[in-house]
């Protein structure tokens, strides 16, 4: 079939009679909604092909144009006026002008063309099945029985694999479109067996293509394979939590969750374990790391060792970081200012200077990685004293060293101090710290 056939198709008026009928049972009141339907038809007498029909309401009357055109062995379709959109109703907007219900004529309204026949191909109930008995290849498809609107893609199924027509009599057509399963079906006499034997439960459940053949193959209960699979694909979802564990199990993630489950433990249970061996530094390329016997046992053991050396770890660094701060407030020493004025300048000596400045002010400068600045010499940290009180807390300021300027001073409750620390602040001390800064520079 060409563009030019496609054209010429038209929808004969027992068709239209018959779209009438079955709309008006669904949509009894007039609406705006658009909807489709589906006919069939013998094309040059026998290919089958399917036309799918544009229906809506406008003004009390119902309108009906050919959008597209499908040929049951084709891999390509033909279509009119018709655009995909995900968020209409029906996955599809149609293009009324010819018709004279629309204003003006939108971009996708430009005649006749192809399209991939699995983006094109809308939901439609098809108003005439009893064409399909004119093609004797389909006399034992069971076409009748299945039960859905996707007809071609059951009927090309059922040409490359008949054993699509067993699915369908036997209550399984949700599964007859599996092309894993359809195979599995004809090279394996036990497995069409067991799917008969499972009817009953398949037929009134909802399960994965994957599902079915881990039960098949483990012996497990359609419901306990279920439920392992999909923690299966929530686990290996890309967008989900563990990257590190997908990485490390990849290749064997079904005995992973058939450990996990074993142990009747969790995969955030576990992830605590593997990262706790992971920086105790084990090999993890030994089974007795990765599959412990006693997983809650070992899983203490590991989460102890790690929280020790983790301890250890961060005293060490808290130490180093300690030694680091004081090194840089020994060299800004000289920024400090005291003498007859009112107030003093004090550098802070220590990050728990920092916290206590903080904690008595009521404000953020013990937190917020003021402490990693210091010791990046990003920016410094000076108390501001009353020189009768040198030792409590008043005003905090934050210098830039790089643009040799105060980029905060408040004081409790990151309140504005009164106009003389200003004063003091900007006019005396910060032309001072100008100058040291010069002078450690040199």
């Amino acid at each position: 079939m060409t563009i030019e056939d496609a054209e010429k198709q038209s929808i004969p008026k027992y068709i239209a009679e018959r779209i009438r009928k079955q709309d008006f049972k669904v949509y009894p009141k007039s609406n705006t909604y658009v909807r489709f339907y589906a006919f069939l038809k013998l094309w040059k007498r026998k290919e089958l092909i399917k036309i799918t029909v544009a229906v809506k309401h406008y003004r009390k009357k119902l309108y009906m144009k050919i959008v597209a055109v499908h040929g049951v062995h084709a891999e390509n379709c033909y279509v009119k006026d018709i655009e995909y959109n995900y968020f209409s109703s029906m996955g599809f907007r149609v293009g009324w002008y010819a018709e004279g219900i629309q204003s003006y004529q939108k971009w996708y309204e430009r005649g006749w063309g192809w399209a991939d026949d699995r983006y094109y191909d809308p939901y439609a109930p098809i108003v005439n099945y009893e064409v399909v008995d004119k093609l004797p290849e389909y006399k034992y498809s069971a076409y009748k029985q299945y039960g859905y609107v996707n007809l071609f893609k059951y009927l090309r199924a059922y040409e490359k694999y008949p054993q699509a027509e067993m699915f369908v009599k036997f209550g399984l057509s949700a599964y007859a479109l599996s092309k894993q399963l359809l195979e599995k079906s004809a090279k394996d006499k036990k497995f069409r067996t067991w799917l008969i034997q499972h009817r009953n439960e398949l037929s009134t459940g909802c399960y994965y293509v994957s599902t079915i053949l881990l039960s098949y193959k483990s012996g497990k209960s359609l419901n306990d394979a279920q439920i392992f699979e999909r923690q299966k694909k929530s686990f290996c979802n890309r967008n989900g939590s563990y990257p590190a564990l997908r990485r490390f199990f990849k290749g064997k993630i079904d005995k992973f969750l058939e450990y996990i489950n074993k142990q009747d433990t969790s995969i955030a249970t576990y992830h605590d374990y593997y990262q706790a061996c992971t920086y105790l530094g084990l090999d993890m390329a030994e089974d007795k790391n990765v599959f412990p016997h006693d997983f809650q046992r070992w899983h203490d053991i590991r989460i102890d060792e790690y929280h020790t050396a983790k301890a250890m770890k961060d005293a060490e660094d808290r130490k180093e970081f300690y030694a680091q701060f004081a090194s840089v407030a020994e060299k800004y020493l000289p920024l400090q200012k005291s003498g007859k004025d009112t107030f003093v300048v004090i550098i802070a000596q220590s990050p728990s200077d920092l916290m206590h400045e903080g904690n008595t002010l009521h404000h953020c400068v013990g937190r917020m990685n003021y402490d990693q600045k210091f010791v990046r010499e990003e920016s410094l940290i000076f108390f501001v004293r009353n020189a009768s009180q040198p030792d409590t807390p008043f005003v905090t300021l934050e210098y830039s060293l790089k643009n040799k300027k105060i980029l905060q001073c408040y004081g409790e409750h990151d309140h504005r101090p009164d106009e003389r620390v200003l004063e003091f602040v900007n006019k005396k001390w910060l032309p001072y710290a100008n100058r040291k800064l010069k002078q450690i520079a040199a």
